[in-house]
């Protein structure tokens, strides 16, 4: 027993592992009672459920931010959450994209779960790699922190040139490798990714499906997204624990506000535009620290919430009375 107590408390990047072992239980418990319990048999999600089930992970990651706060102090509680908040904005321009693969592909809403839930599982791996390289890279080249601004600031500017263009799935280079590499069925065969079929010659080989094909495009999605979101979250802090647990519990609860996101996507067209803006506040940040200082972690909460949610007010302002079919 005291052996197992000093393994608990033995530090692993920063904290204890019984701190990142309890964060792991919270995730298991949540994705099990997400797909064993709520969603075990399939089925479409409504835009009510969606928001219900959205506020629930959003209550129990504001929850963790509260312990955060507790045991690690009020400085890491507020970089905690404002990781949380910008991972989750950045989540919501994610979900544009993954309804626009959804719609080209023709996944009917019934699978999108089933997709966007071993899409998380992707993801929770993923992110752990990405993130335990560039911890590694900032605790031993400090000089990377310069890069990863540099790196948001241009990001932030191409964002906003860009937030007219939609993304051309019809050229897409990963589809066009996927359908070029595998061999693809015409159509969806029910929840499955790979299905025998006979090819030309009448052997029986294993075909993807387009439901695979939105799995692996919703994963480069994801990779592609993580290139901006994780120097993000390095620029508030260099805590790998902050890190990783307000990017996965920003995620976990993505594929929950998807359906009531996909409904409205109409009516976030200048969100955009304040990403763009909170990409390069951050990158900036981090040149002006030898000139003014540190910005106080309060400071930057404050800013990048009002940022985001000066440009969810100016959508939703802007698009009350157009159409939906007008919408951008």
């Amino acid at each position: 027993m005291a052996d197992l107590l000093t393994l608990l408390q033995a530090p692993w990047l920063g904290q204890p592992a019984w701190a990142w072992l309890s964060f792991l239980a919270v995730v298991i418990v949540l994705l099990v009672l997400d797909l064993g319990v709520l969603h075990r048999k399939e089925r479409e999600i409504g835009v009510r459920e969606s928001l219900l089930l959205s506020a629930g992970y959003i209550s129990i990651a504001l929850l963790f931010g509260g312990w955060v706060w507790w045991y690690m102090g009020p400085q890491s509680g507020i970089e905690y959450y404002t990781g949380f908040l910008i991972e989750k904005s950045l989540s919501m321009d994610n979900v544009f994209v993954i309804a626009m693969i959804f719609a080209f592909l023709g996944i009917p809403r019934v699978y999108q779960h089933r997709v966007l839930f071993w899409g998380i599982l992707g993801v929770i791996v993923m992110r752990a790699a990405l993130i335990g390289v560039g911890a590694a890279l900032v605790q031993n080249f400090s000089w990377v922190l310069y890069l990863f601004g540099a790196f948001l600031v241009f990001t932030g500017v191409k964002m906003w040139l860009a937030a007219e263009q939609a993304p051309d799935m019809e050229n897409s280079a990963v589809l066009r490798f996927l359908r070029r590499h595998l061999r693809v069925t015409g159509g969806l065969h029910g929840n499955a990714f790979f299905v025998k079929l006979p090819d030309a010659s009448g052997t029986v080989v294993r075909h993807a499906t387009p439901l695979f094909l939105a799995l692996a495009m919703v994963e480069i999605v994801d990779l592609v997204f993580a290139v901006d979101s994780v120097p993000a979250i390095f620029a508030i802090t260099s805590d790998p624990f902050i890190v990783y647990t307000s990017n996965i519990f920003a995620i976990l609860g993505l594929r929950a506000l998807y359906f009531a996101l996909a409904a409205m996507i109409h009516r976030f067209h200048y969100l955009k535009y304040a990403l763009a803006l909170v990409l390069v506040f951050i990158g900036t940040k981090i040149f002006l620290v030898n000139f003014i200082g540190k910005f106080p972690p309060a400071l930057s909460l404050s800013i990048t919430f009002g940022l985001i949610a000066g440009g969810v007010l100016v959508s939703l302002w802007k698009t009350r009375a157009r159409p939906e079919a007008q919408q951008a």
